[in-house]
Order: structure tokens, then C-alpha cells, then sequence
């Protein structure tokens, strides 16, 4: 599968950060921070899939853009961005070896680390 980073996306996560809409939270804080399914389905049927993709850094150009499939690599709860989000997005691009992702939340995981520092 294909995943490639999504410009759009890495750019909304970089003004959300820049504009204090985190969460500085631990690295195994994500499995309760993720949004359900049901929270998914709900931000879509509200918002629709072009406001959905946003918070998803990876896109599968091997899927519908209105399937959820599509959508790689979360790392915010629709409204703020988790740094547990990032931490698990980081690892994952690692391990698949999407080097684009990797990077990208590396450098955005860097950003919300040098918040914790200033605190």
C-alpha cells in the first residue's frame, strides 16, 4: 500500500500548534485520547470528509477520498492535536518506513516538545 504524506494536513497541524490548540500529553495516553469510530462518523457526517482529512498526515492514493480508509496517521481528537498522537504517528511511519511521514511528524513532534520545554 501507498501512503504519502499529506502537505495539507502536516500545514493545518503546524497552525494548530503554533496557535496553542495541543495537548501535552504522555506517549500512552493515545489509545484513550484517539477518537471512536463513532466520534468519526460523527465529525464526518457534521463536517464532511474534506474537513476529516486534516487531521490524518498519511493519504492511500489506493483509496476512495470519501472512505475513512484513505486516511493514515491521526494525531488529534478533532479539535486539538496530541502529542500521544504524534509519538504513535512518528513510530508507525518509522516502522513502515514511510520516510516522508516520518519525517514530518518528527519535525511537528518537535515543535510540541520545545512547548513542554517553555512551560
Amino acid at each position: 500500500m501507498a501512503v504519502r504524506l499529506s502537505r495539507r494536513s502536516y500545514e493545518y497541524a503546524r497552525r494548530l500548534i503554533d496557535n496553542g490548540a495541543v495537548v501535552l500529553d504522555e506517549r500512552d495516553d493515545w489509545s484513550e485520547h484517539r477518537p471512536s469510530s463513532r466520534q468519526e462518523n460523527e465529525f464526518i457526517a457534521e463536517h464532511g470528509f474534506s474537513e476529516y482529512q486534516k487531521w490524518y498526515l498519511g493519504i492511500s492514493e489506493e483509496e476512495d477520498e470519501d472512505n475513512k480508509e484513505r486516511y493514515k496517521f491521526p494525531y488529534g481528537d478533532f479539535h486539538k492535536v496530541h502529542r500521544c498522537g504524534m509519538l504513535a504517528a512518528e513510530s508507525r511511519a518509522g516502522q513502515y518506513k514511510y520516510f516522508d511521514i516520518e519525517w514530518a511528524v518528527a519535525h511537528l513532534h518537535g515543535m510540541l516538545d520545545a512547548l513542554m520545554s517553555a512551560k
